[in-house]
């Protein structure tokens, strides 16, 4: 079992790292690998709808999207980190999973999956809310905690004071190991994973 925990803060070691170090911490208590992938400084391309995914299963665009394409059958949770930005996350987030899960072909189903967000004082609901609409909109497994998940603080000492929004990082990771495991449990059992009507897509006009 592995979950890839993606950092969506241009500062690589701040305090979204610090939220997602507590969950994987936690994780990997209980047997689960994790990974946690940094998206770094530069500026990452944004989705232009050119289709090609559709074609090839990969992005036109040669970045760390198509290395997690790559390797996205290995993952069996995912967990998207952000700042929190005008009330939003991360332009590099956002940008990064718009063509993830785009290109991905429906490949997220049955998948856990969780947002985490840190501020220093408001806006982290409505971040957060962002953040679910990739995971919802996908057939994925959205694990809850005890508390929206999020941290405060303006560095990652302040995070590391958060006591309540720490345990709500470490209760994430716990139920979301209980969860990878109950369903490899199900697994060894036979238990078969739903299977999908096929898609209808409309429009607002017919």
């Amino acid at each position: 079992m592995k979950v890839l925990l993606i950092n969506g803060s241009p500062n690589e070691h701040g305090c979204t790292y610090t939220a997602l170090s507590e969950v994987s911490d936690t994780l990997c208590q209980y047997g689960v690998d994790t990974e946690i992938l940094y998206l770094g400084k530069k500026p990452v391309a944004g989705c232009i709808a050119c289709g090609k995914c559709r074609e090839t299963g990969r992005c036109v665009f040669e970045d760390q999207v198509n290395k997690t394409l790559e390797q996205l059958d290995g993952y069996d949770g995912m967990i998207a980190g952000s700042p929190v930005y005008y009330a939003g996350p991360s332009g590099q987030i956002c940008a990064f999973l718009d063509r993830l899960f785009y290109s991905s072909g429906g490949r997220m189903a049955g998948k856990l999956a969780a947002a985490v967000v840190s501020c220093r004082r408001g806006g982290a609901s409505a971040a957060f809310e962002r953040l679910n609409k990739y995971f919802t909109i996908s057939n994925m497994i959205v694990v809850g905690s005890q508390y929206w998940n999020q941290v405060h603080g303006f560095t990652p000492g302040d995070v590391r004071k958060d006591e309540e929004g720490l345990q709500t990082m470490r209760t994430l990771g716990e139920n979301m190991a209980w969860l990878l495991k109950s369903i490899q449990a199900g697994r060894k059992q036979g238990l078969q994973p739903p299977k999908y009507e096929p898609r209808i897509s409309t429009n607002f006009i017919r």
